[in-house]
């Protein structure tokens, strides 16, 4: 494969994924190849790898020679990435408090501050946001929660979890509303960390993790394109 294949290889995937993830490809949706590469300008073999790693991903569905569809949403699947999050998110947090160094403590303050100040304005504008999720508040979001973590001496562990993580994002934007409980949580979660309290830290990340999941399934539970 040329350098030119896998940027434009990348380029699929990325759009595709964002698409996907946002809901403009919706669940079970079917992903015809003439029509993808059209809309997104490029070719049939930068399309395929690009669906195959989306495959990879459990966003895509391949079905023989049949072709692609969006993956359904499923709550088994909801419920297990983020069961399996919270057990290793907590179990490196942990360590990662233990370890900790004052750079580490830098670079938590620099990510929590940045995400304060996006869910700090959300909360200004009217204290919900809708359609669809802040991408950059997704970006902010996920660096807080993995450099909290980043601390533990576990690489297997940050790179489950980062897996994870990125299996739920298409979950989290279905939701698509943030409350005055996240960013209470997050300064909770941030100040413990702060304090070197490993069992509040944990015990509050748990919740948050718990809760959101609350979250996303009360939305579940008015919809019927879930399995």
């Amino acid at each position: 494969m040329t350098q030119n294949d896998r940027t434009l290889t990348e380029k699929a995937y990325r759009v595709l994924r964002h698409d996907i993830v946002n809901g403009a490809l919706p669940p079970r949706a079917k992903l015809k190849l003439d029509e993808l590469c059209s809309r997104y300008e490029v070719g049939h073999a930068p399309l395929r790898e690009a669906l195959a790693r989306l495959v990879g991903e459990f966003l895509v569905v391949a079905e023989g020679q049949r072709g692609f569809w969006v993956a359904p949403l499923s709550l088994e699947e909801l419920r297990s990435v983020n069961r399996l999050r919270a057990m290793v998110e907590v179990e490196a947090l942990q360590d990662s408090i233990r370890l900790g160094d004052g750079a580490w403590e830098r670079e938590v303050r620099d990510a929590f501050n940045a995400l304060a100040t996006i869910e700090q304005d959300i909360l200004h504008r009217g204290a919900q946001m809708n359609l669809p999720l802040s991408d950059q508040w997704e970006t902010c979001n996920e660096r807080f929660h993995s450099t909290l973590i980043a601390a533990c001496g576990l690489p297997t562990f940050l790179n489950i979890r980062a897996t994870l993580y990125r299996r739920a994002e298409r979950y989290r934007r279905v939701a698509r509303t943030f409350d005055r409980d996240v960013h209470e949580e997050h300064v909770a979660i941030f100040e413990a960390a702060m304090d070197r309290n490993a069992l509040r830290a944990c015990r509050l990340t748990e919740n948050h993790i718990t809760r959101r999941l609350e979250g996303i399934l009360r939305h579940a539970g008015a919809h019927t394109d879930w399995q």
